[in-house]
């Protein structure tokens, strides 16, 4: 970011979040992969959280707005506001583009998913404690909710290209999820935002899989919920401590 000046870094910041935030409106939404983009149909696919949950997006994108419009005013020079810059500039960049790519190409979409998981952990782990509400608020709600889309369409390309059944493809991702999950939560500790975000996705997972009796997912999300609590807790009273 040496190239590129502070103020014009935390307005580009800004610049993208708005983007990103509009993206859906632009390209008509997106509630979930359709079945019929896959060789396998994904019909009901139990990885996959209830079409309610995706309305976490509208309290992302306003934070992200918020957040950045607070750096972009208050905290343009400041070191810690300046570390996180350049990872959320790549992840919602490429999230800009995400919805469309995500409309037409289920793998190119995965792969973007995952790239901006990457951004928004990296800016996470960079973020310092000072700013919670503005700083790692908005961006551990983002990089708790990616965690889970992005193992949620990793789960479905697996199952839907018949690599793994559709059971075995979501109780492998979720467990995948819950390791990422339970790593960040152990390198940052105390990060609420983060593990609501994985924790909102499962619980729809829960709601989906309801419908299905699928107690197998079911035990597992429940059991990772529970897992999330206890550690953001315990990283919650470490912090205390200090």
């Amino acid at each position: 970011m040496a190239h590129l000046p502070d103020r014009a870094a935390a307005i580009l910041v800004f610049v993208l979040a708005i983007g990103f935030a509009l993206s859906p409106f632009a390209t008509g939404g997106f509630a979930g992969f359709r079945p019929d983009q896959f060789p396998v149909p994904q019909i009901n696919a139990p990885v996959q959280p209830a079409g309610y949950a995706f309305a976490l997006w509208g309290l992302i994108y306003l934070w992200l707005i918020f957040g950045a419009g607070f750096g972009a005013i208050l905290r343009v020079a400041a070191s810690d506001w300046r570390r996180v810059r350049l990872p959320l500039m790549v992840s919602l960049g490429i999230g800009i583009f995400w919805i469309p790519v995500a409309q037409v190409n289920v793998l190119w979409a995965t792969v973007m998913i995952w790239a901006m998981l990457a951004g928004a952990i990296w800016a996470l782990l960079r973020a310092h404690y000072r700013d919670r509400v503005w700083l790692e608020g908005p961006i551990g709600l983002y990089a708790g909710w990616l965690t889970a889309a992005s193992s949620v369409a990793l789960g479905l390309v697996l199952a839907g290209y018949g690599i793994l059944g559709a059971q075995a493809a979501a109780i492998a991702m979720i467990g995948l999820a819950l390791v990422i999950t339970l790593a960040v939560l152990v390198i940052r500790p105390g990060t609420p935002s983060y593990g609501f975000g994985v924790g909102w996705a499962l619980v729809g997972v829960i709601m989906r899989n309801l419908e299905t009796s699928n107690m197998a997912v079911i035990t597992l999300c429940v059991a990772g919920l529970a897992a999330i609590a206890i550690v953001t807790w315990r990283g919650a009273r470490a912090l205390s401590r200090t």
